[in-house]
């Protein structure tokens, strides 16, 4: 692991500094809607990549400990309370709906749009940034599952045990998983958060190409990806990175 140490935008005042990442993070968010909503032509998935790893690059400008974690998870976890009151029927939103589900059913947004937000919210809150489970659960959903989505719809042959998926989409979700994991090795090693090594970087390996597999699986199809490569992820890491 690493210390927490980092660039806090006011080191002598953590609180300010974290309202100010937590402003700074929001807008980050809310642009990322904005353009989903306003360029719906746009591949969704495209836009997922885009808020996880990105919000993910956020992290080093909270404090350390409980209260920048806290703060950081609130961006992702307002999304929850949003999927959930409109998955539900409560609130009425039909350019968020058209934006976040595949066939315009506001029920949709309370499966994938809403494991997604949970997952980066729990990411964040209990890994938080010097943990290499959080790296390897957020990129391996933002990056290597949209990834395979954009890219097994388009090319290759498909899986003999699930029609639904090809072998170029479950090798493009398990490298680019992969190139983002190390990518963010690297990113959070510069602040001292992650001690960068090989064990890691086969760890990170290792947790993609499981991800590719549960991705693949005809069970994930039947109960959404954005819940089982995100489980597979965090629980294989938890016993790879022990």
């Amino acid at each position: 692991m690493g210390s927490e140490a980092g660039p806090m935008l006011f080191p002598g005042s953590p609180l300010v500094g974290d309202l100010c990442a937590l402003a700074f993070s929001t807008c980050y968010a809310q642009i990322s809607d904005f353009i989903l909503i306003c360029f719906q032509k746009l591949n969704r998935k495209l836009l997922h990549i885009t808020f996880g790893l990105g919000f993910m690059l956020c992290w080093p400008l909270f404090s350390s400990g409980i209260q920048g974690a806290a703060l950081a998870a609130l961006v992702p976890g307002v999304n929850i309370i949003k999927v959930l009151l409109i998955g539900l029927g409560t609130a009425k939103d039909e350019a968020t709906v058209k934006s976040m589900s595949r066939f315009g059913d506001f029920r949709e947004l309370i499966k994938g749009p809403m494991y997604y937000a949970i997952t980066i919210t729990l990411c964040c809150v209990i890994y938080w940034r010097t943990s290499p489970i959080a790296i390897a659960g957020i990129c391996n959903l933002c990056a290597g599952e949209c990834i395979a989505d954009i890219i097994g719809r388009r090319f290759g042959k498909k899986i003999p045990y699930n029609k639904d998926k090809s072998f170029a989409g479950s090798i493009a979700m398990a490298t680019t998983g992969f190139i983002a994991s190390v990518g963010y090795m690297y990113y959070f090693s510069m602040f001292s958060f992650v001690e960068k090594s090989f064990k890691m970087l086969v760890g990170f390996l290792v947790l993609s190409l499981v991800s590719a597999i549960v991705e693949s699986h005809p069970i994930s199809t039947k109960f959404d990806d954005n819940l089982l490569v995100p489980l597979a992820s965090v629980s294989l890491g938890t016993l790879v990175f022990s």
